[in-house]
């Protein structure tokens, strides 16, 4: 049910939550399904936040996927990796809150509602050789799922998928499916997949004008959002929240603007903030980011949306935001997309840095990192090494690698390259000394890393950086390359680059809470009646990114945990 266009008398809930992603989405259904009323505020006018444009992946250590695939660890190694990877920052009460509830929270939603799940079990965590780590079985993530099982007025309502990271609007999902896009020119069977793929969807976009065949956040958010339909939760979008109400000490309900003024929304129970944190709020980012002078400099993916009303909020009723994390944001590396239009989108780069044949480089032409180690480790070492002013590298492959992956927006064969040449998304040149001309680096510096690089890359080797070297690596390289699926050498011409700089899936830094997700006041106590989940609420890594999946999986769990607690349910229930 969309928000009303006004309401002079106040509108009666048990639980408000304001914010449509995953940690949303997951409160509003939980609580409904433990009968409790309640009704989804959302600012934008579509569902899905941040969530909707991620890649979906949640990491739930022993998971129910990965235990009926005989998958069963020891429940200490998944708390001795994070006590390992959080050092100080970690929090034994939260931590074990989450580690408890995250496989409960997947089995719940699997029996009871329209959320079922694909594993991920070949997905290592990030940091091997840290204690505790795990090779697989840690990860799960949304079925892929039919938009044509949603009430049409609901599918409208939804965010569609990011159009970076999907082809004509079709999201394709980590795993077998992104691997056939991959491999489709050495295959039959990838081949086969990609044509019946993209034939779908092309038949969508001609019948429904948008993707049916979801994926990735998208089908996350669209089989969360057909639960909470079905248990009766109202869902109203382009209703931001004005103000917090308040009852003494107890948060009590939200003053919400709509099409035709202020409606007041009073909530019996408790309400929810879950609104993605602050990717977008530049103040915040000056305030908290490294060098972020003027706080523009970040390159944030969630929407422009996403702005710091859940912290503003909580902040306002006595809640404080916690700064002492490793980093205030989860960082990935981003590349600025022009289109003709003149609008610029950002492009993470996740799959190719760890693919065979491509090294990043800083302004002096220098290699800086493992190139195929987590995102969230490329940009903490550039911001660490670049020179200068500028936090910004360079991503250098041959014409052979780009035509067989890709690299960033640029898609691989059968794909044209030209528009990105056009555009100035790519830079080229027959010689690296040419290319370094193009991009502003440092020609001498270029080729003394290229020529050191495929020296040892010729053997399948890396000894400056260790490429290859971890389970973590070798997953998101080709397989089909060996010795090492992470190393080839850079040799034939031409070169090609793309400009890469810091950008975030979002943030850290947010309220302060306890195990039961409830915000805290500065004396550290609970403020009665509120709750905060996702990325308003501090995150559980305490600024660190240990796995993938580290962002939902938390944000699911503590929406599962708090709804849970505003209706006094029992762990038998």
């Amino acid at each position: 049910m969309p928000a009303p266009d006004c309401v002079t008398t106040p509108v009666e809930c048990d639980v408000l939550v304001i914010g449509s992603g995953a940690a949303g989405l997951a409160t509003a259904v939980t609580a409904a399904y433990h009968g409790l009323r309640v009704i989804v505020v959302e600012k934008d006018s579509t569902f899905g936040g941040a969530t909707a444009w991620s890649g979906g992946w949640m990491w739930v250590p022993r998971n129910p996927l990965a235990r009926r695939a005989g998958i069963d660890e020891d429940p200490a190694l998944p708390r001795t990796y994070l006590q390992h990877e959080l050092g100080v920052h970690f929090d034994p009460a939260r931590v074990d809150a989450f580690l408890e509830a995250a496989p409960q929270m997947v089995a719940f939603f699997e029996e009871h509602t329209s959320l079922q799940f694909a594993d991920g079990n070949g997905i290592a965590d990030i940091h091997g050789d840290t204690p505790g780590a795990g090779s697989g079985g840690r990860s799960v993530i949304a079925a892929p799922y039919d938009a044509r099982q949603l009430d049409k007025e609901l599918l409208k309502r939804l965010r569609t998928t990011m159009r970076e990271t999907s082809f004509l609007g079709m999201p394709i999902m980590a795993g077998a499916d992104l691997n056939a896009f991959l491999t489709l020119t050495r295959s039959w069977r990838s081949l086969l997949h990609v044509s019946q793929r993209v034939g779908r969807h092309l038949f969508d976009l001609a019948w429904h004008g948008r993707a049916m065949q979801l994926r990735n956040g998208v089908a996350l958010v669209a089989r969360l959002a057909k639960s909470a339909d079905d248990l009766g939760v109202r869902l109203w979008e382009s209703t931001p929240v004005r103000r917090l109400s308040m009852q003494g000490s107890q948060v009590c309900g939200a003053v919400v603007e709509t099409a035709k003024g202020e409606v007041v929304i009073n909530a019996r129970k408790a309400v929810m903030l879950a609104t993605g944190g602050f990717a977008n709020d530049i103040e915040r980012r000056r305030a908290l980011f490294p060098r972020t002078p003027t706080g523009h400099e970040h390159l944030a993916l969630p929407p422009q949306g996403v702005e710091g009303d859940g912290l503003r909020l909580g902040e306002a009723v006595g809640g404080e935001v916690a700064t002492e994390l490793a980093s205030a944001a989860a960082w990935c590396p981003v590349s600025r997309v022009p289109y003709p239009d003149g609008s610029v989108g950002h492009f993470p780069h996740i799959i190719e840095r760890a693919k065979p044949g491509i090294i990043g480089v800083l302004a002096n032409g220098k290699r800086f990192v493992n190139e195929a180690d987590g995102y969230y480790d490329y940009v903490k070492a550039m911001v660490k090494h670049s020179p200068g002013s500028e936090v910004a590298s360079w991503l250098i492959c041959s014409h052979r690698f780009q035509r067989r992956y890709g690299l960033g927006i640029s898609r691989p064969f059968p794909l044209p390259i030209k528009p990105h040449l056009d555009s100035g998304y790519l830079k080229v040149g027959n010689t690296l000394e040419a290319l370094a001309g193009a991009c502003g680096i440092d020609p001498q510096g270029l080729r003394r890393a290229v020529d050191d690089f495929n020296r040892h890359a010729r053997l399948g080797q890396d000894p400056a950086f260790g490429r290859g070297g971890s389970v973590y690596n070798r997953k998101q390289g080709d397989a089909l390359h060996q010795p090492n699926p992470c190393v080839a050498p850079i040799e034939q011409g031409p070169f090609y680059a793309v400009k890469v700089e810091a950008g975030s899936f979002g943030t850290f830094a947010g309220l302060k809470t306890n195990e039961h997700a409830q915000v805290l006041d500065r004396q550290g106590l609970p403020i009665a009646g509120l709750y905060a989940a996702g990325s308003d609420m501090a995150s559980i890594m305490g600024g660190h990114y240990p796995a993938g999946g580290i962002n939902l999986g938390p944000a699911a769990t503590f929406g599962y945990i708090a709804a849970r607690h505003m209706a006094g349910a029992t762990h038998d229930e």
